[in-house]
């Protein structure tokens, strides 16, 4: 082929490698170099996104109701499915990138009455055809169609990261959910036990009113104490009812009773939890980590290769019609020689006059991508907050749990105290009454901080991106 043939296919080649897509920048992070609240102490052998959950909840029972929420929850169904829709939505866009090649054949016959002929006979006339070509296939100059494609791919990547995010959250909830149950079964459990202790107490008092030795006062007193309890015990059966149908959506099927918790694991546990170290420079670690930043980004990428598309709306196209094939008049000479036939339609398109709608449409993509951006930056600063917070409350419960169990034996003794007092005559029925209510206010406490910390180990290994994995080092 002489050289000045080549060039035109050489101009065309170099023009379909144009790409009008922005160059695409990381924005800087919107938040401190630094958590709140971090101590700076050396790094974890292993990064905290890289734990695997049954590394960090080791009960039996939560592993098994976690592993299964993984295979029943339909909200994480729902996230997988919309990775495969995702995938073949780019599919779909990244096909156009090809010309659709399409084979055909057909016949077509008529007759033509001989009061209508010019030859004033009848005629009849019949022809085949078979053919291979495509139509209407868009030669990318621009980039164009490479930019829709490119912004399919990354909303591809997005739900992929949806999809992990609604896993780590869902290992989040289901352990949260569980421990809420545990707590709720310890503190149905002290209601009853306090309703037992202070029935009898009402019992030995109404037989010291029925001798003269009790006056009415003091077992009324007793009464409401009996009450009280009797109300608490009725709360929380129903608040443990609720613990558990909570607990089965996020499951998405029966828990079997023998997985549900009975109580509380001891606090000093939580103590061992690989979580309590804070590996230090966390945060540019942190955007490598959380899926909820990535799919931000991916989003914004998404929304960065749109105005390619946005912008090569501004310059010509060309699109190709093209056929080969053979027809004849009679169905055996169709592939005989001398029966070759072909089509050849170039067409171009180029914009003069749309009354500002590609202006309109490329400001539209601009400031979609402003808004990404700005979405992006929220879900670091987000991330932040939620791991500052975490950590607050994680320097603080051990204190507080020490505090409050210090509370308990306390107002423990204080009862016991009060008690004997009152049933040598020291001390009326009141201060018994008032140290039996500090005693139970403090235990119910206690049961809370313990929640607390629990749960705030979950929620802290949630927020630095963990929950990925099954077991350290392997993927689900």
């Amino acid at each position: 082929m002489k050289p000045f043939r080549l060039a035109p296919l050489a101009l065309a080649a170099l023009m379909a490698g144009c790409s009008l897509i922005p160059t695409y920048q990381q924005p800087a992070a919107p938040v401190a170099g630094k958590f709140a609240g971090d101590t700076g102490n050396a790094p974890a052998s292993t990064p905290v996104a890289d734990l695997g959950w049954r590394n960090v909840f080791t009960d039996p029972s939560l592993q098994r109701v976690i592993e299964m929420s993984l295979a029943n929850n339909r909200d994480l169904r729902v996230a997988v499915l919309n990775i495969e829709k995702a995938r073949a939505q780019y599919r779909v866009q990244d096909a156009a990138l090809f010309p659709t090649v399409n084979a055909s054949a057909g016949g077509s016959g008529s007759r033509t009455p001989a009061d209508l002929s010019s030859t004033g006979e009848a005629l009849t006339a019949r022809q085949y055809s078979a053919s291979v070509g495509f139509s209407s296939y868009e030669i990318d100059l621009f980039g164009r169609v490479r930019s829709l494609s490119a912004q399919a791919l990354e909303q591809f990547f997005s739900t992929a990261e949806a999809r992990r995010s609604t896993q780590i959250t869902l290992v989040a909830e289901v352990a949260t959910s569980y421990l809420t149950l545990a707590a709720d079964q310890d503190q149905l459990k002290l209601a009853r036990d306090t309703l037992r202790s202070q029935s009898d107490s009402y019992s030995l008092n109404q037989r010291s009113f029925e001798l003269g030795a009790a006056s009415a006062l003091t077992l009324s007193q007793a009464q409401t104490s009996v009450d009280t309890a009797r109300v608490d015990v009725e709360r929380y059966t129903s608040q443990v009812a609720q613990d558990r149908n909570a607990l089965v959506l996020l499951v998405g099927a029966d828990v079997p009773d023998e997985l549900l918790p009975q109580s509380l694991p001891d606090g000093t546990a939580a103590a061992a939890s690989p979580l309590a170290t804070i590996p230090p420079g966390l945060p540019s670690e942190l955007l490598q980590r959380r899926p909820d930043i990535l799919q931000a980004e991916r989003d914004l990428k998404a929304a960065n290769a749109y105005i390619g598309a946005a912008r090569a709306a501004f310059y010509p196209s060309i699109s190709l019609t093209a056929s080969a094939g053979t027809s004849s008049s009679q169905l055996s000479g169709l592939f005989k020689g001398g029966s070759g036939s072909w089509s050849f339609a170039p067409q171009i398109s180029l914009p003069i006059f749309d009354g500002g709608a590609n202006r309109a449409n490329l400001k539209i993509a601009t400031v979609s991508r402003d808004i990404s951006v700005a979405q992006y930056e929220k879900a670091i600063q987000t991330a932040f907050r939620e791991v500052s917070d975490a950590l607050a409350q994680r320097n603080t419960l051990g204190r507080q749990l020490d505090a409050q169990q210090s509370l308990v034996n306390a107002t423990a003794e204080s009862y016991r105290l009060s008690d004997a007092r009152f049933r040598r005559g020291v001390d009326s029925y009141l201060s018994v009454l008032d140290s039996q209510r500090s005693l139970y206010t403090a235990q119910q406490n206690l049961i809370t901080t313990r929640l607390s910390r629990l749960t705030n180990l979950v929620t802290f290994y949630k927020t630095l991106g963990g929950g990925w994995t099954e077991n350290t080092g392997t993927p689900i």
